[in-house]
């Protein structure tokens, strides 16, 4: 479940990795091993927990922004992590990726307000990636 990625001060270039998410049903956990293993930080995402989420931001060590998340599934999913592309326009991007053999996972265009769109693919040979989109102006 991608929520909202952080604008950094220089934004990312459209088809570039702007975001990853950790999915895992020990978010705490996750944050004592990536946290330690990268001297990561963790925060909340205000917005998520009160849509009732459990969505824990990541920002790099000497880092200005966070750059990725930690979701919680609540043993809901099973734990992945993937890396998600800024992209112009997710539907197009979708289509584009079904015509050339990919798959659309799940598509969510309609978040809500000041949230990106984005959606999860699975390129031809079934890895998963997501791709988004800043919120409208």
């Amino acid at each position: 479940m991608t929520t909202t990625p952080a604008t950094p001060a220089t934004p990312p270039a459209p088809g570039t990795v702007a975001w990853f998410e950790i999915a895992t049903d020990d978010p705490s956990a996750a944050e004592r091993f990536y946290g330690g293993l990268f001297d990561w930080t963790f925060a909340t995402d205000e917005a998520s927990e009160a849509g009732g989420l459990d969505y824990r931001l990541v920002t790099a060590a000497g880092a200005g922004a966070p750059s990725g998340g930690i979701f919680g599934t609540g043993g809901q999913m099973p734990g992945h992590a993937v890396f998600s592309i800024l992209v112009a326009d997710v539907a197009a991007t979708c289509a584009a990726a079904e015509q050339l053999g990919g798959t659309v996972v799940s598509q969510h265009l309609e978040v809500g307000p000041g949230v990106p769109t984005f959606a999860y693919l699975e390129d031809p040979a079934g890895n998963r990636f997501s791709v988004f989109a800043p919120p409208a102006a």
